[in-house]
Protein backbone atom coordinates (compact mmCIF):
# COMPACT_ATOMS: atom_id res chain seq x y z
CA UNK A 1 0.00 0.00 0.00
CA UNK A 2 1.62 3.32 -1.16
CA UNK A 3 1.64 6.39 1.37
CA UNK A 4 -0.12 9.34 1.08
CA UNK A 5 1.69 12.34 -1.02
CA UNK A 6 2.02 15.19 2.04
CA UNK A 7 0.15 18.51 1.33
CA UNK A 8 3.30 20.33 0.66
CA UNK A 9 3.48 18.32 -2.22
CA UNK A 10 -0.35 18.15 -3.59
CA UNK A 11 -0.31 22.31 -3.38
CA UNK A 12 -0.62 23.49 -6.65
CA UNK A 13 -2.00 26.29 -6.82
CA UNK A 14 -0.87 30.09 -4.32
CA UNK A 15 -5.05 31.26 -3.48
CA UNK A 16 -6.00 34.44 -1.82
CA UNK A 17 -8.56 34.59 0.18
CA UNK A 18 -11.05 37.92 0.70
CA UNK A 19 -13.28 39.24 3.20
CA UNK A 20 -16.33 41.70 3.12
CA UNK A 21 -15.68 44.85 4.82
CA UNK A 22 -18.86 47.34 5.51
CA UNK A 23 -18.57 50.62 6.36
CA UNK A 24 -19.54 51.77 10.17
CA UNK A 25 -22.57 52.90 11.19
CA UNK A 26 -26.12 53.03 9.54
CA UNK A 27 -27.59 53.88 5.62
CA UNK A 28 -24.13 52.09 4.19
CA UNK A 29 -26.21 49.11 3.10
CA UNK A 30 -24.81 47.78 -0.30
CA UNK A 31 -21.33 49.45 0.27
CA UNK A 32 -19.69 46.70 0.95
CA UNK A 33 -16.24 45.85 -0.21
CA UNK A 34 -13.39 43.11 -0.11
CA UNK A 35 -10.42 43.23 1.19
CA UNK A 36 -7.34 40.83 1.14
CA UNK A 37 -7.65 38.53 4.33
CA UNK A 38 -4.31 35.92 3.34
CA UNK A 39 -2.38 34.22 0.55
CA UNK A 40 -2.02 30.68 0.50
CA UNK A 41 -0.71 27.48 -1.37
CA UNK A 42 -3.16 25.17 -1.92
CA UNK A 43 -4.80 21.95 -3.68
CA UNK A 44 -7.09 23.22 -6.58
CA UNK A 45 -8.77 20.89 -7.97
CA UNK A 46 -11.69 21.11 -10.80
CA UNK A 47 -14.99 18.73 -10.34
CA UNK A 48 -16.17 17.22 -13.25
CA UNK A 49 -18.75 19.29 -15.49
CA UNK A 50 -21.80 16.69 -14.80
CA UNK A 51 -24.01 19.23 -13.09
CA UNK A 52 -22.21 22.34 -13.98
CA UNK A 53 -24.92 23.77 -16.27
CA UNK A 54 -28.56 25.05 -14.90
CA UNK A 55 -31.20 27.13 -15.65
CA UNK A 56 -32.16 30.00 -13.48
CA UNK A 57 -35.06 32.24 -14.25
CA UNK A 58 -34.56 31.10 -17.98
CA UNK A 59 -30.96 31.85 -18.45
CA UNK A 60 -28.44 29.13 -18.83
CA UNK A 61 -25.75 29.44 -15.64
CA UNK A 62 -22.20 27.88 -16.36
CA UNK A 63 -21.13 26.91 -12.91
CA UNK A 64 -17.12 26.13 -12.58
CA UNK A 65 -17.18 24.56 -9.01
CA UNK A 66 -13.32 23.36 -7.85
CA UNK A 67 -12.22 21.63 -4.31
CA UNK A 68 -9.94 23.31 -2.54
CA UNK A 69 -7.64 22.22 0.16
CA UNK A 70 -5.52 24.06 2.54
CA UNK A 71 -3.45 23.56 5.47
CA UNK A 72 -6.28 23.26 8.57
CA UNK A 73 -7.08 27.02 9.31
CA UNK A 74 -10.05 28.46 11.94
CA UNK A 75 -9.87 31.83 10.82
CA UNK A 76 -11.23 30.63 6.92
CA UNK A 77 -15.13 30.78 6.81
CA UNK A 78 -18.18 30.45 4.12
CA UNK A 79 -18.69 34.26 3.81
CA UNK A 80 -15.35 34.90 2.36
CA UNK A 81 -14.34 34.37 -1.58
CA UNK A 82 -11.66 33.16 -3.46
CA UNK A 83 -9.40 34.67 -5.44
CA UNK A 84 -7.53 31.88 -8.31
CA UNK A 85 -5.85 33.40 -11.01
CA UNK A 86 -8.25 35.63 -13.06
CA UNK A 87 -11.26 33.76 -11.10
CA UNK A 88 -12.82 35.46 -8.31
CA UNK A 89 -15.14 32.52 -6.87
CA UNK A 90 -17.41 32.56 -3.87
CA UNK A 91 -17.21 29.79 -1.14
CA UNK A 92 -20.58 27.41 -1.83
CA UNK A 93 -19.74 24.28 0.64
CA UNK A 94 -17.37 23.89 3.98
CA UNK A 95 -14.62 24.64 5.08
CA UNK A 96 -14.93 21.45 6.58
CA UNK A 97 -12.39 19.99 8.39
CA UNK A 98 -9.85 16.72 7.21
CA UNK A 99 -7.99 14.21 9.71
CA UNK A 100 -7.40 15.69 12.72
CA UNK A 101 -7.10 19.30 11.91
CA UNK A 102 -4.27 18.52 9.34
CA UNK A 103 -6.51 20.40 6.05
CA UNK A 104 -9.41 22.40 5.44
CA UNK A 105 -11.29 21.40 2.44
CA UNK A 106 -14.02 23.61 0.50
CA UNK A 107 -16.14 24.08 -2.72
CA UNK A 108 -16.01 27.23 -4.02
CA UNK A 109 -17.28 28.08 -8.15
CA UNK A 110 -17.87 31.71 -10.18
CA UNK A 111 -20.63 31.68 -12.75
CA UNK A 112 -20.66 32.77 -16.17
CA UNK A 113 -23.93 33.51 -18.57
CA UNK A 114 -24.16 30.93 -21.54
CA UNK A 115 -26.57 32.20 -23.94
CA UNK A 116 -29.15 34.91 -23.52
CA UNK A 117 -32.61 35.03 -21.36
CA UNK A 118 -34.44 36.05 -24.84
Amino acid sequence: MSKPRAFSSRANAEIRFERKQRPPGRGHAGQESWTPFDMVWAEVIDMLPSRGERLSEGMTMAARPVRIRIRYREDVTSDMRVIYGDRVMQITAGPAEIGRREESELIAEDYSTAGTGA
